[in-house]
């Protein structure tokens, strides 16, 4: 079914001379989907539902705001509790008393935590938390793994080596405009890879500030991994701090790694689902270590306003009470089972990897990045933005998640007859789609 979206699409080509990539936000660029067709551009957003600027419909089984709505779109009760705090003043020349309401909100969570910073967006709060790191520990060096934001001390890991990244999502990203001199400041491990670590911690003596990483990558830690982790920090007088601002909230209230196996960071950094998709992000660590922020200078005038506290407030409260994780996993459960049982049926190989509220799907063949345009393209056609990914939200409805099952599985089907006849691409309606960040550049 062919996409008619003439609004959208020329709203993306005035953005090309406004905004360099044509987004704010890489991981929004609709040449990441379905070039020439994916709409871009929002006009109503509520639930599980989108409009774009040509009042097309769709249900959302894809992104879900970068993960970030995890409760669903303008959620009514989130909204108020703003809303409500807008109209009595976002900011001013004082601070606002929900700051100290979300640290007892997320202390209750994580009785570890003793100490809050707070910023706007999840890659300053990360490269907050390894400022302090590196004032508390007088320290420079980062092990890191994971993918952890923009910022000069990540990117810097490709100094050294072109390549540092690529196993961090962020493979052909440039170090361009990263001062030359932090050339070996950034040191990469690879997830479940202890040896890994040990090897750079024990080839760095002395010189280590922090380990940066997600608790859980696209694949659970092995058994005794982040414990083994912790006792190397331990040892070795580094700290160690979780980047949560993918996995939390995800399989429970708060951070994925109180349910995998007992190791707690110093720091942990929160935002995305925290405020269902208000502007937020947490620095959450022990006393004695976030105590040295003092020592640096680090503030922004942003960071005391009220919308963002409050719609994290709202949030917490909402899924907490609600349980929210538990309808998360259910779902993303049917579309996990809905990806493999599609592909059987249809004689393709599929690799699924990632939490069943954050997972995502990519086909064993070389064709992989044409077979994924081709499946969004015609799911668009159906009345779904629909990807490689899956982001679940509370909004998604059981009838709804059948529905994208059902449709999924006859895209599936045709892809493996035009496959099969070495015909696919003869019927994409723009380009395949950018791998990754490799042809972003």
């Amino acid at each position: 079914m062919a996409i008619f979206n003439p609004l959208s699409q020329l709203m993306q080509n005035k953005a090309a001379g406004f905004i360099p990539g044509k987004s704010q936000l890489l991981s929004k660029r609709p040449e990441m989907f379905a070039p020439g067709i994916w709409p871009g551009y929002f006009k109503k957003a509520k639930g599980q539902e989108i409009w774009d600027l040509d009042d097309n419909h769709y249900l959302d089984f894809s992104i879900a705001g970068i993960g970030a709505n995890i409760l669903g779109y303008s959620d009514e009760e989130v909204d108020e509790h703003v809303i409500s705090r807008i109209r009595r003043g976002s900011s001013s020349s004082l601070n606002c008393p929900e700051e100290i309401e979300l640290a007892e909100l997320i202390k209750n969570l994580h009785p570890w935590v003793d100490m809050f910073r707070y910023t706007r967006s999840g890659g300053e709060a990360v490269a907050v938390a390894v400022r302090i790191a590196r004032a508390h520990s007088g320290k420079d060096k980062i092990i890191f793994c994971g993918y952890h934001g923009w910022h000069d001390w990540y990117l810097s890991a490709n100094l050294a080596q072109s390549n540092s990244l690529e196993e961090h999502l962020l493979p052909g990203l440039l170090p361009s405009g990263v001062p030359l001199n932090l050339k070996g400041t950034a040191l990469p491990f690879t997830f479940n890879q202890i040896e890994q670590l040990k090897e750079l911690v024990f080839s760095n003596p002395s010189e280590v500030a922090a380990v940066v990483m997600e608790p859980m990558n696209n694949h659970l830690p092995d058994e005794g991994f982040l414990c083994e982790i912790r006792k190397i920090c331990d040892d070795n007088k580094i700290i160690l701090i979780f980047d949560e601002i993918s996995s939390a909230f995800r399989v429970n209230p708060g951070g994925i790694h109180r349910k995998l196996g007992g190791a707690e960071p110093d720091i942990a950094i929160f935002s995305k689902a925290i405020s269902n998709g208000y502007p937020m992000a947490v620095i959450a660590g022990r006393e004695n270590i976030m105590q040295s922020s003092q020592d640096s200078f680090i503030s922004s005038t942003s960071w005391s306003e009220c919308i963002g506290p409050s719609a994290a407030i709202a949030t917490i409260n909402k899924y907490v009470r609600l349980s929210v994780h538990e309808h998360l996993i259910k779902i993303g459960n049917i579309i996990q089972d809905g990806w493999k049982s599609s592909a059987e049926n249809a004689g393709l190989k599929i690799k699924i990897s990632g939490l069943p509220s954050l997972s995502k799907f990519n086909f064993e063949h070389p064709e992989n990045l044409a077979m994924k345009t081709f499946y969004t393209q015609e799911m668009l056609g159906k009345g779904f933005l629909a990807t490689g990914k899956f982001y679940a939200m509370y909004a998604h409805t059981f009838e709804a998640a059948e529905q994208y099952v059902a449709e999924t599985s006859k895209i599936f089907n045709k892809i493996s007859a035009l496959i099969s006849t070495g015909k696919l691409n003869e019927f994409l309606q723009g380009p395949v789609a950018h791998d990754g960040f490799k042809r972003l550049n």
